[in-house]
């Protein structure tokens, strides 16, 4: 079953996000298991020419490769869509208004106002009006639901046409509270526990980047109600196990 299908039966998937702009890294990534990978453009220094590179080695790597942009913005939507990118994670999508413009964005007309590059997604040329085809049936768009004014416009901003389902960011989304990265405050509970209202609903996929790389953590957002996933970074499970073999390490040698 497709993404975009799952994401349509509210059905659980589970993903990763990728922040190392480098080909191997993904490889490694996949070999965990996720049904898709996001490539994040907001907060890291990956280049147009690495995200496809990224793109293109997830996807042979049989599953979807999705990307976080930069902003909800026309020229870099076009640009990730064009080289091949099976969906998009939208920052900040903090009311209708900002919905209705990433499907905009997203789309060709008339349901959007994309305009037609024929470069990788469409087989250079030989292939847009498969893609065409495809695009209206698989592409999939979601909105990133980490302000305040986001939870405030919730209703609204799942009802738009397009838009296939959301996702939590909870860092950006307590700071905007005021208090960044205190997740087990109320008000941030609160704030999060709207969005899972609102979306189970309207039978909207409420998402969650569970940042921590425990399991339990993710274990959690699933009793939550959340079935879009992801889970962890790449350089958090390096990290994190490199920090756990190190600290055991040296514990046994003060043995």
């Amino acid at each position: 079953m497709s993404l975009k299908n799952k994401l349509k039966n509210n059905e659980l998937t589970i993903g990763s996000w990728i922040m190392i702009g480098d080909t191997m890294s993904v490889e490694v990534m996949a070999l965990a298991g996720f049904e898709w990978l996001v490539v994040d453009t907001e907060h890291t220094s990956i280049d147009l020419k690495t995200i496809q590179d990224l793109i293109a080695t997830i996807q042979s790597s049989g599953i979807k490769a999705l990307v976080r942009v930069s902003k909800n913005e026309e020229v870099i939507i076009k640009k990730v869509l064009d080289m091949g990118a099976d969906g998009i994670i939208v920052p900040m999508v903090n009311s209708k208004e900002d919905a209705l413009q990433a499907v905009e964005f997203a789309k060709y007309p008339p349901i959007g106002k994309r305009g037609v590059g024929l470069y990788r997604a469409s087989k250079y040329g030989t292939g847009f009006e498969e893609y065409k085809k495809w695009v209206e049936e698989e592409l999939v768009i979601i909105a990133q639901i980490e302000h305040i004014d986001a939870i405030n416009n919730i209703n609204e901003i799942i009802s738009v046409e397009g838009i296939d389902g959301t996702i939590i960011g909870p860092y950006d989304l307590s700071g905007s509270i005021g208090h960044p990265g205190e997740f087990e405050r109320d008000d941030v509970k609160d704030a999060v526990q709207t969005v899972l209202d609102s979306c189970k609903k309207n039978n909207i996929p409420s998402g969650f980047h569970v940042v921590d790389t425990d399991p339990s953590k993710l274990q959690e957002k699933i009793e939550q109600g959340c079935t879009f996933l992801a889970y962890g970074i790449d350089y958090f499970f390096m990290r994190d196990l490199a920090i756990k073999g190190m600290e055991t390490i040296k514990k046994g040698l003060k043995s």
